[in-house]
């Protein structure tokens, strides 16, 4: 008879769940109190606050509901770092969360470790209901959203700084491969296919239902549009020329005078660009990032091509074309509204506000970027912004 212990969902979930909690750590070492305090914009928010708000995912939505509940470890953490949940109480304002210097860098960490106890006596014990275990996959996938936005918000702030901070040394964000080669387009077959997510592994809600949709054939760029690229744009006067633009995004152009994708900046001879590691030469053959949904329309257009349709790009990605960089370089906007799928149902309680009540206003990104943390792409993962978003690692393919 085998002296093992049977693997069961509960000590799979044990073992992710440390591994998760462990890489949001590993993000922060190196960082100063100071580092982790900042704000730099309403819509970025501190990486202390980030680390705050994951933990108070698992003590709201699984500690709190347990029988014998561990008690709160700060009951005005309730406010502080609840972010979006109404179902589930008052809120501190987004916009002044790099205000709160309380609670220390060091009592945050102290209350990760708390609930992180609590959390893997929950699950060592083996008693959790499957919805239970259900809110712990929400929540872990949760978390790895917000181990990206600690890198996004993180460079943002970090290139306000005239000191121009490393968050890491080492070379430039992004590929450094052939992307400078010519940007050839594969032609793929249209027809009545499927897209959403299929099978029995964890996806957000918006992911599904799966369903079918009607595509005429129609072509992707082989790669991303290259930095390089990008600068044959803007060397025929892309940020000049309105009738590129769409007409929200010829008012960001004039009202913000932007004249190149955000982080780049002209030396008086070669553009530079800044980098999670420090700022750098632009690297012509790396794949252009950090421009808006209006930067990447009008590029397409002056290209004599478009973006593409989520749709055309999940089938695409599926049917696995030759298409290189859909993963790991940056994300992609895509010419589709952020909008329910036919026959979407939010899921029930105050977690059903994760995802359906921002269907309005914003644009769908797909496949994945440098920041993602391993593992946490999938094919039909459907990533939104507003069209003005430039601090995310969003580029572009073009599509015909």
């Amino acid at each position: 008879m085998s002296m093992h212990q049977p693997v069961t969902r509960s000590t799979r979930l044990a073992a992710r769940f440390h591994e998760v909690r462990q890489y949001s750590l590993s993000l922060v070492e190196g960082l100063t109190a100071e580092d982790c305090q900042l704000q730099s914009m309403a819509e970025a928010s501190p990486v202390k606050w980030h680390l705050a708000h994951t933990s108070w995912f698992f003590e709201t939505f699984i500690l709190s509901g347990m029988p014998n509940a561990p008690a709160t470890f700060d009951p005005a953490y309730k406010v502080l770092f609840n972010s979006y949940y109404v179902g589930v109480g008052a809120r501190h304002l987004r916009a002044e969360r790099g205000m709160l210097s309380r609670p220390s860098l060091d009592e945050i960490l102290a209350y990760r470790a708390h609930v992180d106890c609590h959390m893997r006596a929950a699950l060592d014990g083996g008693a959790l209901s499957d919805d239970a275990l259900n809110l712990i996959e929400l929540g872990l996938n949760h978390e790895q959203q917000h181990q990206e936005l600690i890198l996004t918000d993180l460079k943002h702030h970090f290139s306000l700084n005239p000191l121009l901070p490393a968050w890491r040394s080492g070379s430039a964000d992004g590929a450094t491969n052939d992307e400078q080669s010519a940007n050839t387009f594969v032609a793929i077959d249209g027809g009545l296919v499927d897209i959403g997510h299929r099978g029995k592994a964890f996806c957000f809600d918006n992911e599904r239902p799966r369903h079918k949709v009607w595509l005429e054939p129609f072509e992707l760029t082989r790669r991303n549009v290259s930095n390089g690229d990008y600068l044959a744009f803007m060397a025929e006067g892309g940020y000049e020329r309105p009738e590129l633009w769409l007409s929200d995004g010829w008012d960001m152009v004039c009202n913000t005078q932007m004249q190149a994708p955000l982080y780049w900046r002209h030396d008086g001879e070669n553009w530079r660009r800044f980098t999670l590691h420090g700022e750098q030469l632009l690297d012509h053959s790396a794949p252009v990032m950090h421009i808006s949904f209006y930067e990447a329309d009008a590029y397409a257009r002056w290209a004599g091509a478009r973006l593409p349709t989520e749709a055309e790009w999940e089938f695409a990605a599926a049917a696995n074309q030759d298409l290189r960089g859909l993963f790991d370089q940056v994300w992609q906007w895509t010419n589709s509204a952020y909008l329910p799928y036919p026959g979407y149902q939010p899921a029930a309680g105050a977690v059903g506000e994760y995802n359906g009540k921002f269907m309005i206003n914003q644009m769908v990104l797909r496949g994945s970027s440098l920041a993602t943390p391993p593992g946490h792409a999938r094919i039909s993962y459907r990533n939104f912004f507003p069209a003005s978003a430039r601090w995310q690692f969003s580029g572009l393919r073009l599509a015909r």
